[in-house]
C-alpha cells in the first residue's frame, strides 16, 4: 500500500503541474488576444509606419547595339521633420526665409502661401512634411540642400530625402509607342512605377526588380535608417529594334504624313527569314504635329479590312488547290462586274487578262471572277484554304492589345450571296498590318511562316538570362510550286503593275499596293476615306526584309502606290544602303581583334565580367567605382576614374547611362546627342565647372 501511494502521489503531482502549466499557456494567450491587444496593435503600427520599401532600379530597353532606348534616372523629393530638436531651435528665425526661397524656386505659390503652410505643419508636429511640389533633379537638390533651416542637414535641419527614379527615352520618341510608358499602380501586389503599355508592360516582371526594405529608427532623438533586405535591380531587355533603320522609317513616315495629312501612319520593317523587327514607327496626329500616339502596326486601332493586300491570299489559295494557274484567262469586261446584287468596280476595264495580270493590275473584278467562279459551289473549301494559311489566329505578341483578325465563314448569320466575292479582295475581314506583313514575310520566307519577335534576349547586369530563338508558326504554308507563282506575281506588281513606280536602279522590289475603303461602322463605308497600304520585301531575289507602310485617310491622294509607296521606297532604299555599307565594315580587319571589347564603366562590373571570361590579357585593381580602360601593348590596362570636387569627369567610352550618372553628380546639366557610347565631350576631363552648368556629350 505504501508504494502504491508513493505512485499514486507522483503521479497526481505531475498532472498538477502540467495542469498549472496549461493554465498559464492560456492565461497568456488570453492576454496576448485581448489584455495587451492594444500594445501589439502600437508596435504594429509603429513597425508599418517605420517601414521604408527600397524601390530597385528598373531595368534598361535596348536596342539591338546596347543603344538605350529607355532607362531609369534619379529624382528626388524633399521632406522637412518639423518636430526635430534641430528644426525647432532655428524654426522661428529661418521659417519665413525658407518659405521665401520655396515660392522663389518652385514658382507655384506666394511666399505667404508657403508660410501658411510650414506654420500649419509645424503645429502639428509634422514629421515629413513635403516641400518639393515635382520631383527635382540632381542638380536642383544640390541647390535646395543650401536653403535656410535645410542647410543644416539630416539632424541639424530635419533634411529628408526621397530618391524616385525617372523613367526617360534617351532618343526622344523614337519606337516610343513600343517601348510603351510606365505608371503608378498595383501589379501583383507591389506598389509603385509599373509598365501599362508595350514592352515595359509585356515584360514588367523582369524590368521592376525585387523591393529591398529599410526601417527608420529614433535613437537617441535621431532617425537613421537601417537597410534589412537590399533591393533586387531589374534586368536589361535587348530588342531587336535597329536604331538607325528606326530612324530612317520614322523620318520617312513623317516627312509623308506632312504631305498626305492623313489621320495616322505605320511602317515595320522585319528580317525575313528571323522574323526580327528591325523598326516599328506608329505617327498619329496630335494637336500641332504627328507624335507616337498609338501601336496601330499591331493594335485594334490598326485593325481594318486589308483591300487588295488581302489578293495575294485568294490567289494563293485558288493556285494551292489547283484550280486556277496564273496563265488562265478572265474576261474582266470594261471594269464593272454585277454579282449577285453588288456591282464590283475597277478604276479602269482591263477586258481579258491572266491571273497574273489581274495580280499586277490589281483587278477587283478579275479577283472577285477567279474565287467565285471556283468556289461558288462551295465556299467552305475556299476559307479552309485560306484559314490553313493561319491568317486567322493572332501572332501571339508579347506586347499586349494585339487586334483579333476576322474572317467570316460560310453558314455565319452575316455570311451573304456577296460575301464570296468581296472577301476576295480584302473585305468583309479585318487583319492588322504586322498580320498582314508576316503573311508576305512567309511569301519571302519560301513558305516558311515565323512568328515576328521584338525582343532578342534579356540580361540581368550584362550576363545572360534568356534568349529568344526564332519560332516557327507553319514550316511551309503552301507547295513550292505555289511559292514560286506567288513571288513571280509580286514581281510583276513592282516590274509592270500598280507598283512599278517602286522600281530603282540597284535591286529589285516585290510587293502589292492595296487601297481599302474605310468602313463607317453604320454599315456602309464613309466617302472618300481610305486605308493606302504598300506592303512586300526586298531584294526580290535574294529577300533579306520584309516591310509595310499604312496610311488612315489621306487628304491628298489615296491609292497605295502614291501615298504609301514613298515610304516603302524610302526606307527599302536606304535600309539596303546602310546594310551594304554594315557588311563592308564587318569585314574589314580590326588590328584589335584579338582584344575584349571593354569599355569605361563601373570597376566592378569590368573586373567581374574579366574574371567570369577568364580574360588573361586585363590588368589593373582600380580602387574607384568608375573606371577608365586603356590599351597598352596588347593588354587592356584598368585604372582609377577618381572625380575630385569641381572637376569634370572623364565618360569618354562610357554608355548614356553610366555617363550622365557621372556628370549629373558632379553637378551639371548633361545634353546627349546621338546614340551609343560616348565619342566627345563639350567640357574637358579635369577642368574646372561649377554647378549647374551645361556639358554636351556626343555618341556613336
Amino acid at each position: 500500500m505504501g508504494i502504491r501511494r508513493t505512485i499514486l502521489t507522483r503521479i497526481a503531482i505531475v498532472y498538477f503541474i502540467l495542469f498549472l502549466f496549461g493554465v498559464v499557456v492560456v492565461a497568456k494567450i488570453f492576454s496576448v488576444q485581448q489584455i495587451k491587444n492594444e500594445r501589439w496593435a502600437k508596435i504594429e503600427a509603429n513597425l508599418s509606419k517605420n517601414t521604408i520599401i527600397v524601390e530597385p532600379n528598373r531595368g534598361n530597353i535596348c536596342a539591338d547595339d546596347g543603344s538605350v532606348l529607355a532607362t531609369s534616372v534619379p529624382g528626388y523629393f524633399v521632406r522637412i521633420d518639423l518636430a526635430s530638436q534641430g528644426v525647432k531651435r532655428v524654426y522661428s528665425k529661418e521659417s519665413d526665409s525658407l518659405a521665401f526661397y520655396l515660392s522663389r524656386f518652385f514658382k507655384d505659390g506666394s511666399k505667404l502661401q508657403y508660410n501658411r503652410k510650414l506654420n500649419s505643419a509645424y503645429r502639428n508636429k509634422n514629421r515629413g512634411f513635403m516641400l518639393t511640389p515635382r520631383k527635382v533633379d540632381y542638380t536642383e537638390l544640390q541647390q535646395i540642400k543650401k536653403f535656410p533651416i535645410l542647410r543644416r542637414g539630416r539632424f541639424g535641419g530635419g533634411l529628408i530625402i526621397e530618391q524616385e527614379n525617372k523613367r526617360i527615352t534617351p532618343l526622344g520618341m523614337l519606337a516610343a509607342r513600343t517601348i510603351g510608358g510606365i505608371n503608378k499602380g498595383a501589379y501583383g501586389g507591389v506598389h509603385g512605377p509599373i509598365g501599362y503599355t508595350g514592352l515595359e508592360d509585356a515584360y514588367e516582371p523582369y524590368l521592376k526588380g525585387k523591393d529591398g526594405i529599410s526601417y527608420k529608427q529614433n535613437l537617441s532623438g535621431r532617425w537613421v535608417t537601417r537597410t534589412e533586405i537590399e533591393p533586387e535591380n531589374g534586368m536589361d531587355i535587348i530588342t531587336n529594334i535597329n536604331v538607325k533603320m528606326q530612324d530612317i522609317a520614322e523620318s520617312a513616315l513623317y516627312k509623308q504624313l506632312h504631305v498626305t495629312k492623313a489621320d495616322w501612319a505605320t511602317v515595320i520593317l522585319m528580317e525575313v527569314k528571323t522574323g526580327k523587327i528591325k523598326a516599328i514607327a506608329n505617327l498619329g496626329k496630335g494637336r500641332d504635329d504627328y507624335y507616337e500616339k498609338d501601336n496601330y502596326a499591331l493594335g485594334a486601332r490598326g485593325c481594318y479590312e486589308p483591300g487588295s493586300t488581302f489578293k495575294l491570299v485568294s490567289l494563293m489559295a485558288a493556285l494551292e488547290d489547283g484550280v486556277v494557274d496564273t496563265s488562265d484567262v478572265f474576261d474582266t469586261g470594261n471594269g464593272r462586274w454585277y454579282n449577285n446584287g453588288r456591282t464590283i468596280t475597277d478604276t479602269h476595264g482591263c477586258g481579258k487578262i491572266t491571273v497574273k495580270q489581274i495580280f499586277e493590275k490589281s483587278s477587283n473584278v478579275g479577283t472577285a471572277m477567279v474565287i467565285t467562279s471556283k468556289y461558288a459551289n462551295n465556299p467552305r473549301d475556299y476559307v479552309d484554304r485560306v484559314y490553313s494559311f493561319g491568317v486567322n489566329k493572332p501572332l501571339g505578341l508579347e506586347i499586349n492589345g494585339e487586334g483579333q483578325p476576322y474572317f467570316k465563314y460560310p453558314g455565319d448569320a452575316d455570311w451573304w450571296g456577296t460575301t464570296l466575292g468581296s472577301m476576295a479582295y480584302g473585305y468583309d475581314s479585318k487583319m492588322t498590318p504586322l498580320q498582314i506583313l508576316n503573311f508576305y514575310n512567309t511569301v519571302a520566307n519560301n513558305g516558311k511562316m515565323v512568328k515576328p519577335q521584338l525582343v532578342y534576349e534579356i540580361r540581368d547586369n550584362g550576363a545572360l538570362v534568356k534568349r529568344y530563338k526564332t519560332e516557327v508558326l507553319n514550316p511551309m504554308i503552301v507547295s513550292k510550286e505555289t511559292i514560286g507563282k506567288a513571288r513571280a506575281m509580286l514581281e510583276g506588281v513592282c516590274l509592270r503593275g500598280t507598283g512599278r513606280t517602286l522600281t530603282n536602279e540597284y535591286f529589285t522590289i516585290a510587293g502589292k499596293t492595296g487601297t481599302a475603303r474605310i468602313a463607317s461602322g453604320r454599315g456602309g463605308y464613309d466617302e472618300g476615306m481610305y486605308l493606302a497600304t504598300f506592303v512586300g520585301y526586298f531584294p526580290a531575289d535574294n529577300p533579306q526584309y520584309s516591310l509595310i507602310a499604312t496610311f488612315k485617310n489621306s487628304k491628298n491622294g489615296y491609292y497605295g502606290a502614291t501615298v504609301a509607296g514613298p515610304v516603302f521606297k524610302e526606307v527599302a532604299e536606304k535600309v539596303y544602303a546602310l546594310q551594304g555599307f554594315i557588311n563592308e565594315t564587318e569585314n574589314e580587319p580590326n588590328e584589335n581583334e584579338k582584344l575584349p571589347a571593354v569599355k569605361n564603366g563601373k570597376a566592378e562590373d569590368i573586373l567581374r565580367i574579366a574574371d567570369e571570361l577568364q580574360l588573361q590579357n586585363i590588368k589593373g585593381n582600380p580602387d574607384s567605382q568608375m573606371a577608365l580602360v586603356s590599351v597598352q601593348d596588347s593588354l587592356v590596362v584598368i585604372g582609377d576614374n577618381k572625380i575630385p570636387a569641381g572637376k569634370v569627369p572623364n565618360v569618354k567610352g562610357m554608355g548614356a547611362s553610366n555617363a550622365i550618372f557621372l556628370m549629373e553628380n558632379a553637378g551639371l546639366k548633361v545634353k546627349v546627342k546621338g546614340v551609343g557610347k560616348v565619342k566627345q565631350q563639350s567640357l574637358t576631363a579635369g577642368s574646372n565647372c561649377r554647378a549647374g552648368q551645361t556639358v554636351y556629350l556626343t555618341l556613336s
